[in-house]
Parts: structure tokens; sequence; C-alpha cells
């Protein structure tokens, strides 16, 4: 193993009168780089951003849906509550049992007949004073 003797000998550098120049192509190349990333991004972007509206509609229409049936049941379970409700019979018997009522005797029974309202009768469209002087014909 050999020794070189320049390198055992220590040369003080100055380098405090160097002008460091940037050089113009590091910073457009830096400019491209990150021009190109945002293109990356945005195309990125662009093509997922239908694909999540789309799912999201799918979500809801599914949510609209399930809410359409739970409607739709509830509504068959109440007009099958009101039919119950509404039968005559039904009514007769706990009006009868429960209330103590009774149907009136025929000569206590008065009938009221409504007499319905006459349908106007139609009226035939006529011109004003100041038109009815001029005649086309």
């Amino acid at each position: 193993m050999r020794l070189d003797p320049a390198t055992f000998l220590g040369k003080s550098i100055d380098n405090s009168q160097v002008i460091r120049e940037v050089d113009p192509r590091a910073s457009r190349d830096l400019w491209v780089l990150i021009l190109l990333g945002a293109v990356l991004v945005l195309g990125g972007v662009l093509y997922a951003w239908p694909h999540l509206q789309l799912r999201e509609a799918g979500k809801e229409a599914q949510e609209l849906s399930r809410e359409k049936e739970r409607l739709l049941e509830e509504n068959r379970k109440l007009r099958l509550e009101k039919a119950v409700l509404e039968n005559l019979r039904r009514v007769e018997t706990i009006a009868t049992r429960d209330l103590g009522l009774r149907a009136p005797a025929p000569e206590n029974t008065v009938v009221v007949e409504i007499e319905a309202p006459a349908v106007p009768t139609g009226r035939v469209a006529r011109a004003p004073e100041g038109e009815r002087s001029r005649d086309p014909n």
C-alpha cells in the first residue's frame, strides 16, 4: 500500500468569491414536471368523478326504492285498518253493546231532503259596446 503525499497536504480552498448561477433549464424542467403531475391528477379526477356520481345516485335510488316499498306496505295496512273501522256491523255492535244506543222508532224518524243547487246556465259572450257598431260583414 503506497501513500500518496498529495493526499496528506491540506490546501485551503476559498469558495466565497464563487457566484452561483441558476440554470434556466432546471427551473423550466421543474415547471414541466409540476404541470405534468397536475394534468395527470386532473385527468384522474375527471375520470373518477362520474363514476363516483353514478355510485351515489345508485345508492340513493336504492334507498328511495326501499322507502317506496315501506310506504306502500304502510298504505296497505292503513287501508285495511280503515276498512275494518268503517265496517257498519262493527259500528252498530259497538253502539248497541258498549254505548247503549238503539235505532229510533219509525215515528221518531225525520227525513231531511236538501234541494240540489241549480246548475248555472251558460251566458253568451257579447262584444263591448264600442265594438258592436263595427260589423265585419
